[in-house]
């Protein structure tokens, strides 16, 4: 099984507590016509809850999704729901959870009773319409989170959802935000999820939200302070998720793409090379984002000439570059 149709991007209308502007149909339809089949919908559990409490749901608010689930069904696409924000846990320090998803018994019940709530709702929907990806980027193992405690989280998710919906596919983020796979997870039959954000000094340039001193002025290939960076490299570092489907694993690439700070030639060069690799294994992508600093519109990079596409600024040499892949 290879994962190879599911290339498309990110739709970020309901990312964080401070940006839930909402989906527009428009970028279902653009996403679909320059020739892309999946988009990836990081969520926030907190856009629906009311007052706070995580087992009170807005109706109202969740059919923000239906509809955003509905526009990607009329424009061809799959469409993958992902808890960016679930309770407990978030990589995003927008909102601090009140309780831990990987200890504490009240978060974990609370992440099974919006998984839930989601399987029922959507239960009657084709397997190959939706997927579901529980929780975005588990950290490293920490004090907050061991490997025993992610596994028993994610194995609680899985049993939960083939209760419901027996052949949903499912999506498990890997372990260090998306680097690390876990093959624990075999025999459940999953989609694993990989990240291409490496190395981090050349697409987290410039970064408010990560500590970039001392970090040169990325070049591709290029060296950064772990050491000297090429498309050989690259592959290599990817190595446990070709040997996790040596083992009979599925990988996918949820989230990869270079931050706007980037100079674009740069940026390219990188992402050629890493589309490539994941044409060598019929891995899919879901670029990060679709309008945005990360994205092939609207991305406010100052060394590209982007094109007026409706009504937005179209960077036409990445997304050519995309569409080759």
């Amino acid at each position: 099984m290879t994962t190879s149709h599911w290339k498309g991007f990110n739709l970020l209308g309901l990312f964080t507590s401070k940006s839930c502007q909402g989906f527009v149909e428009q970028d279902f339809r653009l996403v679909s016509e320059l020739g892309f089949s999946f988009v990836r919908l990081p969520l926030t559990y907190r856009h629906w809850i009311v007052d706070g409490d995580p087992f009170r749901l807005d109706e109202k608010k969740l059919e923000d999704i239906d509809q955003a689930i509905a526009w990607g069904h009329k424009h061809g696409l799959h469409v993958c729901l992902n808890l960016h924000r679930a309770p407990g846990f978030s990589v995003a320090t927008d909102v601090q959870e009140p309780f831990n998803l990987w200890k504490d018994d009240e978060a974990l019940r609370a992440f099974l009773f919006h998984w839930e709530h989601l399987a029922r709702r959507y239960r009657h929907l084709p397997k190959d319409s939706i997927s579901f990806n529980p929780v975005n980027e588990p950290k490293n193992i920490s004090p907050e989170m061991s490997r025993e405690d992610c596994l028993r989280v994610m194995i609680r998710f899985i049993e939960s959802m083939r209760a419901i919906s027996p052949e949903r596919t499912l999506i498990i983020d890997g372990l260090s935000w998306g680097g690390e796979p876990m093959p624990e997870l075999l025999p459940y039959d999953v989609i694993q999820s990989v990240r291409g954000y490496v190395p981090l000094p050349l697409t987290h340039f410039g970064a408010a939200w990560v500590d970039s001193k001392g970090w040169p002025e990325p070049q591709w290939p290029g060296t950064y302070p772990d050491g000297f960076w090429d498309a050989e490299k690259l592959a290599a570092w990817y190595k446990p998720w070709v040997e996790l489907e040596a083992q009979g694993g599925t990988v996918h690439c949820g989230e990869f793409g270079c931050y706007n700070r980037t100079q674009h030639a740069v940026a390219v060069a990188w992402m050629k090379d890493l589309l490539a690799f994941f044409e060598s294994r019929n891995w899919g992508w879901a670029l990060w984002n679709f309008r945005g600093s990360f994205g092939i519109l609207d991305s406010d990079r100052k060394d590209v000439n982007d094109e007026d596409f409706h009504g937005h600024r179209l960077d036409r040499r990445m997304l050519d570059l995309l569409r080759a892949f």
